[in-house]
């Protein structure tokens, strides 16, 4: 953890109808001094949209070797990488080619165009699924957060429903590639 960084307690309750996934987590996530809140907030999201027993949080936006979350199989190798934002499309094809599935969670100014120059670019590896979150979902989401984070998430249909017990969210991820959802 980066020194300065904010830590946001945070409890989940996951309703994934889609996948059959019900669970609760409580759990501690880092934003480093570099990271905006809608970042921090999306790596929650896909924390919770992707959810198996033995997803973790990588070191950070710093480890540049690692993802934004990952599960590792028993023996180390890589089952799950996820990441989150704008990523370099040759990264993405590098880590398809460490683990067996590669999940993108896509956002922010300019993505459509990051959209055409990387990931359009690349000749798609069959295990890479990807998938835009609006920016005005996380804007939103955002100016209701504070460092405690008590969500409630159910995934239904490809609709995501984010309940914060004050306010709720609701958008519709689009899919560009594969089946990140599933």
């Amino acid at each position: 953890m980066a020194r300065g960084s904010i830590i946001y307690r945070t409890q989940l309750e996951l309703s994934l109808v889609d996948r059959d996934v019900y669970a609760e987590r409580t759990m501690s996530v880092a934003r480093h001094p570099s990271e905006t809140l809608e970042r921090t907030l999306l790596r929650v999201i896909a924390f919770a949209l992707r959810f198996e027993e033995g997803l973790e949080f990588g070191r950070g936006v710093s480890a540049t070797d690692e993802p934004d979350l990952w599960s590792r199989q028993g023996d180390g190798r890589v089952r799950e990488w996820i990441e989150v934002g704008q990523p370099d499309g040759k990264r993405l094809v590098k880590a398809s080619r460490q683990s067996e599935r590669v999940t993108l969670f896509a956002f922010g100014d300019g993505v459509t165009r990051w959209k055409t120059a990387q990931l359009d670019s690349i000749d798609a590896p069959a295990n890479l699924s990807a998938a835009r979150i609006d920016d005005g979902f996380l804007r939103d989401l955002a100016a209701q957060s504070d460092r405690q984070l008590r969500w409630s998430i159910t995934l239904s249909e490809g609709i995501l429903f984010l309940s914060t017990g004050a306010r709720s969210f609701e958008t519709t991820p689009e899919i560009w590639l594969g089946d990140p959802l599933g």
